[in-house]
């Protein structure tokens, strides 16, 4: 759907049953595990320790609740009864301001700082170039040079005015479109992880693939582990295991899972704003930082960036570790506090 791919048409609404493992040889929590695949065009799967099942079915259908709801809130496709989403925001495009829900406006408003934190990179008002993206890659054909340079017209974030006092956005270019899929399903797993723990689950895992946060510990205390991998890696040798402290994130954009083909050449599906085509300086890049929606912008924007110029822009900013893989198949930089 979008520069960071998150809600798509036809999404599968099967929800796995939930698994309940004893810990052997404790007298602790259990072990609990749940898998969805209704939710941001990804598989979503929470690994989390409670005292009993009746405290596992309320977390996590809460849980689910939760980012159900801002799944549908980010949908730019979709509309739903009761709800102003951004598919209805995009609509109003050229009129006049529409009363939203807070979720939504501290989302649109984390967009409007994280461009500015990435100099135009991460842009939530890009909608208009990136739908013809998505449209290339449902049917296998480049977008025209003429259509994305006319669409590129209509990117301006400055005409997304937003009015928290009143509760309002606006498009003020009739042309224009959002879309999030840069930083909602980061910013979404982020909220849902601390609603999660004010209702008291204090050891959970919530693992989205390119977005993972931790909550609280692993059993016996010990940090949980997420895996990155060379996106060139076949075998698994270069995994490097990143210990997750107690609400983290660790979040990777890359050219591994989502991508097309078109005359044989592969074509990511993070476009570079600055030139309108598929970002190619990298195969991959990971954020490690205290915030999943940050974390989110970040890796889009340091994916559509060189080197030297997303070094930078890490090293100004705290509690941010960032690594990122070549686009030539081989070369690694990583951040110094990034794990070795």
């Amino acid at each position: 759907m979008s520069a960071a791919g998150a809600m798509r048409r036809g999404i599968c609404l099967a929800v796995a049953g939930l698994l309940a493992l004893e810990l052997s040889g404790c007298g602790g929590p259990k072990q609990y595990q749940v898998t969805w695949f209704d939710l941001f065009d990804s598989v979503i799967r929470v690994t989390a320790y409670c005292d009993s099942d009746e405290e596992w079915q309320q977390q996590s259908q809460a849980l689910h609740q939760d980012l159900l709801r801002y799944h549908q809130l980010f949908d730019i496709y979709n509309y739903y009864d009761g709800m102003t989403n951004l598919a209805d925001v995009n609509d109003a495009a050229g009129g006049t301001p529409v009363k939203v829900d807070d979720a939504l406006l501290e989302l649109l408003v984390l967009g409007q700082q994280m461009y500015t934190e990435t100099d135009g990179r991460c842009n939530i008002a890009a909608g208009a170039v990136l739908s013809l993206w998505h449209d290339a890659q449902e049917a296998a054909v480049l977008p025209a040079a003429e259509a994305l340079q006319a669409a590129a017209q209509h990117c301006d974030i400055r005409c997304l005015v937003i009015d928290q006092a009143a509760g309002t956005v606006q498009l003020t270019d009739p042309e224009m479109r959002l879309d999030v899929g840069s930083i909602g399903k980061g910013w979404a797993i982020e909220a849902a992880a601390q609603a999660a723990q004010a209702r008291g689950l204090d050891q959970a895992l919530l693992d989205a693939g390119s977005n993972i946060r931790a909550i609280g510990t692993h059993a016996g205390g010990k940090p949980w582990v997420a895996g990155v991998t060379a996106p060139w890696d076949e075998d698994g040798s270069t995994l490097i295991e990143v210990e997750l402290a107690n609400g983290q994130s660790l979040v990777t954009s890359g050219d591994t899972q989502r991508y097309f083909e078109v005359d044989g050449l592969r074509y990511s599906h993070l476009i570079d704003l600055a030139t309108l085509y598929p970002a190619t300086y990298f195969r991959q890049v990971s954020v490690l930082c205290d915030d999943g929606g940050v974390g989110d912008a970040l890796s889009t924007g340091l994916f559509c960036m060189p080197l030297a110029e997303g070094q930078a822009l890490v090293d100004r900013l705290d509690g941010v570790e960032a690594i990122w893989y070549g686009a030539d198949g081989e070369s690694v930089t990583r951040t110094d506090g990034f794990p070795q």
